[in-house]
């Protein structure tokens, strides 16, 4: 019987220093870099700074550098266009250089996903177009190919954008477990 205290005791300690380091080992994995930036603009626009850093997260890894394929480029991967189209509604230069910049490229894809989140009034659906392109999204929609919630998101068509959406919705999920006090 006394053993049996001692193991669920030295069990419940164990347990304890696991939930107290589980938070700054997640935080490893999953950092904050640039959050003075991502704080600024995402309450600018009305946003959550964790959706903004899960987006950036799964677009760049937080790699300022960062350009794709396609021309996208920056810490929230802005195509040129996008990102001109942005620019021209905060009344800033645009200048695709400064795309690599952390400050100018945070400012205008929180700009944008804020945006799409106007338009289409959901997550889900504004993740896709980010991701997907607008058009495409409410072509989906209106044919009734995806009906825009999570539990359907196999709907989707293109497999890059599905699983766009899934990353950033299980980072967001995260970020909102490791950083409860940034809101």
């Amino acid at each position: 019987m006394i053993k049996n205290w001692r193991l669920y005791l030295w069990l419940l300690v164990v347990v304890a220093i696991l939930f107290g380091l589980l938070p700054r080992a997640g935080r490893l994995f999953y950092p904050l870099p640039y959050l003075e930036f991502i704080v600024e603009y995402a309450h600018q626009e009305g946003l959550d700074p964790l959706l903004v850093a899960a987006v950036t997260r799964v677009e760049s890894k937080f790699y300022p550098r960062a350009q794709s394929a396609e021309g996208a480029r920056g810490l929230m991967q802005l195509m040129p266009e996008t990102a001109r189209l942005a620019a021209g509604q905060l009344g800033l230069a645009y200048d695709p250089e400064r795309l690599f910049s952390p400050e100018y490229n945070l400012r205008l894809g929180s700009w944008y996903l804020a945006e799409l989140l106007r338009e289409f009034g959901d997550l889900n659906p504004a993740l896709a177009a980010y991701n997907g392109g607008r058009g495409n999204v409410h072509n989906w929609l209106e044919k009734g190919v995806w009906d825009g919630s999570t539990r359907n998101l196999d709907q989707i068509p293109f497999p890059e954008t599905r699983e766009f959406v899934r990353r950033v919705l299980y980072d967001y999920r995260v970020y909102r477990t490791l950083y409860p006090g940034v809101r």
